[in-house]
């Protein structure tokens, strides 16, 4: 079987300005010439064994971001963009990864078009907004901007994270909240209200309802340490991000808070070692830290840390509909974002199975085995009356990682035949021989037989 070469012409570039090296201080550093330095930043020659050693020996890069990263993830935007009925035919998969290398500004302004377009076919299909107002504009929604933002950040801000560690350094995440808002001369009152979190400016109180898990308000109580304590250093990361509206900001400005707390609640350095102490125990996690097992597997997708990786997580939270709610992927793995998911994934089986974590060897299109994990995570609402919220969340990596999660104890992973095949969405996965199939893929012909019926009312072609 062929090696995959290798092409990163994107990352070498943005190294190589970093380091704020010429391109012939650079290759002299890498032991190559110069025209060859310069094939391999521009994708016409693939990154050779000995650059990749001299990456890691001269700067110590983590070579492992040459083949991961923004690359991949556009690729499978585009392609799941691409499969929006209004495209009658898509480009080859080696078009998109050579746009996705070599034109990354390029694609990302074409999912931003694709977006923009979505966006006001929705407008005017519901009549949520009048059309031709002056000065109005078509972009993309405030949540969809946020969520890209940290979606091509890996779901690791590093500044953020560093900052919750040292918050929390030797004392337990609850009394350094406290301890720093009374050293803002803030008191934390307790009450019986539906509202999660509320701050009095005027008397310098937070309250926190008693109807909610410990481990809410513990998070609660962190954030609202985040936005006070933290204001400078959420400023300056938000500044960098550079988001088109105020909208966009004041969701970021939520989210970062939300990343500090789950930080601060989980550190990096103590919370890794713990993981890979338990094999990754979901629920020996949450024990030990005072969380819940959503906070433990959303921190698992982010330990990201350059020089500090933990095992490369996939993490999606969805409602009873089989909407995504909240998406990470370390992986190759990709969530859709145009569409609904794959129902043979295990995640949409965890409502009737309530309590209990399912465990399913699963295999992709692009012949990727991943270990998949997902559970029920219902939310009460802290009374009788009161709604309760229903989740499912799913965790996972790819099966070359499953030794060091307990969870894979006793599976057959050396069984092909144990590893159910699933995909990302109908419209882009391959699969012709699918019983849950909704939609025919966009890239194959169909074939139409009135006087034969199968499981799908129409064949694939090969």
């Amino acid at each position: 079987m062929a090696t995959q070469k290798l092409y990163a012409g994107v990352k070498l570039r943005e190294l190589r300005t970093r380091l704020g090296l010429t391109q012939k201080a650079f290759a002299e550093k890498l032991g190559v010439s110069l025209p060859y330095l310069n094939q391999m930043e521009n994708n016409n020659r693939p990154v050779s064994t000995g650059v990749v050693l001299a990456l890691a020996q001269e700067f110590g890069f983590d070579v492992a971001e040459l083949s991961t990263g923004d690359a991949e993830r556009l690729v499978t935007d585009m392609r799941e963009a691409l499969a929006d009925p209004i495209f009658t035919d898509s480009p080859p998969l080696a078009d998109l990864r050579l746009a996705a290398s070599n034109a990354p500004a390029l694609a990302r302004a074409f999912l931003a078009l694709h977006r923009a377009y979505r966006q006001n076919h929705e407008r005017l299909a519901s009549l949520d907004e009048a059309l031709g107002r002056e000065g109005s504009s078509v972009e993309a929604s405030p949540w969809e901007e946020v969520r890209d933002f940290f979606h091509y950040c890996d779901n690791y801000i590093d500044a953020v994270d560093r900052a919750a560690e040292r918050f929390t350094r030797d004392v337990d995440p609850e009394q350094a909240a406290i301890r720093a808002l009374r050293e803002m001369k803030i008191s934390v009152e307790l009450h019986d209200d539906p509202q999660l979190r509320g701050f009095d400016v005027e008397r310098s109180t937070l309250r926190l309802s008693t109807r909610t898990a410990q481990s809410t308000r513990r998070f609660q109580l962190l954030h609202q340490v985040a936005l006070l304590a933290q204001n400078e250093l959420l400023e300056a990361t938000l500044d960098l991000a550079r988001f088109q509206t105020d909208e966009a900001r004041a969701i970021a400005k939520i989210g970062l808070a939300n990343y500090f707390a789950g930080a601060a609640l989980l550190p990096y350095g103590a919370f890794l070692a713990a993981a890979r102490e338990t094999r990754h125990d979901l629920e020996r996690l949450a024990e030990i830290f005072g969380a819940s097992i959503e906070q433990v597997a959303h921190r698992l997708s982010t330990l990201q840390r350059p020089g500090a990786k933990g095992i490369p997580f996939f993490f999606v939270r969805v409602d009873q509909a089989g909407t995504i709610t909240k998406r990470h992927s370390a992986t190759r793995l990709q969530f859709a974002r145009f569409g609904g998911a794959c129902p043979l994934w295990n995640v949409h089986q965890a409502f009737e199975t309530p309590g209990r974590f399912l465990r399913q060897l699963a295999k992709t299109p692009d012949g990727v085995s991943y270990l998949c994990l997902a559970r029920d995570v219902s939310k009460s609402g802290g009374s009788f009356s009161a709604p309760v919220r229903r989740y499912a969340i799913g965790l996972g990596c790819e099966v070359r990682h499953a030794g060091e999660l307990v969870y894979a104890d006793h599976l057959d992973i050396s069984n092909e035949g144990a590893f159910e095949p699933i995909g990302i969405s109908c419209r882009i996965c391959e699969r012709i021989g699918c019983h849950q199939r909704s939609v025919p893929p966009l890239e194959r012909k169909l074939r139409v037989n009135p006087d034969a019926r199968g499981v799908l009312p129409y064949e694939i072609d090969e």
